[in-house]
């Protein structure tokens, strides 16, 4: 079984600002600015959409629409979508290096993604304080926060358009070959009490980021070290931690000791 380290949602390049870690422990992973016919308007966490969300927080732009994907977060519509079903689409270079790594139905997605504490504020909310608290409670962080266990991954471009709310079935994916889209498992094999995807919230265990460093220096576990890992990856960090320099989307890590059980830890 391999594991795909997915780097979903808001960065310092599509949005500008962290995604929040909302006061009840929800990590709520906000998509990325984009071209698609969905709107932030259309998403709503505890019946506040996340159109005022991002008002609030002040990202780097004014953003109207925007690319739900992973789409793993159930009931966050502010409309639901009849016969709606998780799915992630991938296409280009990313998809590429998935299929040169053999990824296969059975292969758990994890996803994470920059994010930041925020509070209650007025009425709205607001980033926490970077002078209060520990190091968890104010840093930008790098947090898994869902993950996905592929039951079926489909190319078929009759099959994709069935996802009709996923940004993938759209016309400007319609002629591209490397299209893709992953369904998952309906149970995870690996703990089979859970649906085969899901959202996770705020844990200490989930967050990749070693504690006093930068967020994308990562603790230093044995199985994510560049031998487990697809490709000529290198750790970059200087000192300690794990860092995997440059622009990527999927980190593809092949089984070896503990990781399975970190993964199932992380999961449960």
């Amino acid at each position: 079984m391999k594991i795909i380290l997915s780097r979903k949602g808001f960065d310092s390049a599509h949005g500008g600002r962290p995604s929040p870690i909302m006061p009840d422990g929800t990590l709520l992973s906000l998509p990325i600015p984009s071209n698609d016919e969905a709107r932030y308007d259309d998403l709503c966490y505890n019946n506040v959409t996340y159109a005022d969300i991002l008002r609030d927080l002040r990202p780097r732009g004014t953003y109207a629409h925007c690319h739900i994907d992973p789409d793993i977060r159930e009931n966050n519509r502010v409309s639901k979508i009849p016969g709606w079903k998780a799915a992630f689409g991938q296409t280009g270079p990313a998809q590429g290096m998935l299929h040169n790594a053999n990824i296969e139905e059975g292969d758990i997605f994890l996803f994470f993604g920059w994010f930041r504490r925020v509070e209650l504020y007025e009425g709205g909310y607001r980033f926490v304080d970077r002078r209060k608290g520990d190091f968890y409670a104010h840093s930008d962080l790098q947090i898994i926060y869902g993950y996905m266990q592929i039951g079926e991954i489909i190319t078929d471009k009759d099959r994709i358009s069935e996802y009709r709310w996923h940004p993938h079935s759209s016309v400007r994916y319609a002629e591209d070959d490397a299209n893709t889209i992953y369904s998952p498992t309906e149970d995870l094999s690996i703990l089979p009490y859970m649906k085969g995807s899901g959202t996770l919230d705020y844990r200490r265990d989930r967050v990749l980021t070693m504690e006093g460093k930068k967020r994308g220096t990562w603790n230093e576990l044995p199985f994510l070290m560049p031998e487990h890992v697809y490709g000529k990856r290198k750790n970059s960090a200087k000192g300690n931690g794990l860092y995997y320099s440059g622009i990527w989307q999927e980190l593809v890590v092949y089984e070896s000791d503990g990781l399975l059980e970190w993964v199932k830890s992380i999961i449960a």
